[in-house]
């Protein structure tokens, strides 16, 4: 009998030792709603983790063709925290016309962003609008090219600490876009691929590349070849400060339509404001392109001058 007692004692003892497990342990952690609560919000894609009221100055606006959202409630949040938490990239840039000098920038990869947030990452665009109405558009085949980042630090500091905007002074958080390494991937005429390195970044919208550029597709049927370069120059030039209906930036206040009546009524003077445009307005903020020639400069007129019928405004 004492024998028997040993070896049941033995065999409710091995068990334990060799890795049972602790049943009352894991029926707690099952039990609580907490845990199990979190580990199934992170799994879930991130844009069903977006929020639906900004928490925080520093959380990126979103909006668009983002899954979930609509017509009552397009617009979402997403935290810096949960940019922080994607996958991060580091690069040193010395080519970037925002920095004086070379910087270290990390952040998230455009590609990251929109493969999480876009329902159609091939087709769809990703615009990054501005505190003063500036927007920049990037295609898929300008990510996929140049590898634009959206900015979190800067020489490993957060934006309260970034340098200031060398030209003004100006803030440039809560965030901005870089590539780690731009080199031009097109030339249309006079016109060579720009980096688009927006700073004070506060939206990016995700939507349908087709719809947005055929806001301003132009509307002679069928385009002159002379034309169809004066669009394609207008996407990546115009496009960022001049708006069409509710697409493009609004940071010059002057629409599409006023620019066609411009191009129409007084093509000479259209040319040269595009070309310099302080010799026709001192005041004028607009960016100067001296590098166009009459080529260029003649394609962007004509393309503007489709919109004529369109058109309702004055000369800027």
């Amino acid at each position: 009998m004492k024998y028997l007692l040993r070896a049941f004692s033995i065999a409710v003892l091995v068990p334990n030792l060799f890795g049972t497990p602790n049943l009352q342990s894991a029926n707690a952690q099952d039990a609580n709603p907490q845990t199990t609560g979190a580990i199934a919000a992170r799994q879930k894609p991130l844009y069903a983790r977006l929020a639906w009221k900004r928490a925080s100055p520093a959380d990126l606006e979103l909006g668009g063709d983002i899954p979930g959202a609509n017509r009552e409630q397009s617009k979402r949040y997403i935290t810096r925290d949960q940019l922080l938490a994607l996958p991060q990239v580091s690069y040193t840039v010395t080519n970037d016309a925002n920095f004086i000098g070379p910087t270290q920038i990390s952040g998230v990869a455009l590609e990251e962003l929109t493969q999480k947030l876009a329902a159609n990452p091939e087709s769809d665009i990703a615009l990054a609008i501005c505190t003063d109405g500036y927007e920049t558009h990037y295609t898929h085949a300008y990510i996929t090219a140049h590898h634009p980042v959206l900015v979190l630090k800067i020489d490993g500091k957060d934006p309260a600490d970034w340098p200031k905007f060398h030209e003004s002074g100006a803030d440039m958080g809560p965030y901005l876009i870089s590539s780690p390494d731009f080199k031009p991937s097109f030339k249309i005429l006079s016109h060579e691929d720009e980096p688009q390195i927006p700073w004070g970044v506060v939206r990016l919208e995700i939507k349908s590349e087709a719809a947005v550029f055929d806001a301003i597709r132009p509307r002679s049927v069928p385009p002159t070849p002379e034309v169809e370069d004066g669009f394609r120059i207008a996407q990546q030039n115009c496009f960022r400060c001049h708006n069409s209906g509710g697409v493009g930036g609004t940071k010059a206040q002057r629409p599409w339509t006023v620019l066609s009546t411009w191009a129409t009524a007084s093509p000479d003077y259209f040319k040269a404001y595009i070309h310099d445009p302080q010799s026709k307005n001192p005041k004028s903020q607009m960016q100067a392109f001296p590098n166009y020639d009459a080529a260029t400069l003649n394609a962007l007129t004509k393309y503007f001058q489709s919109f004529t019928d369109d058109a309702k405004g004055g000369k800027p």
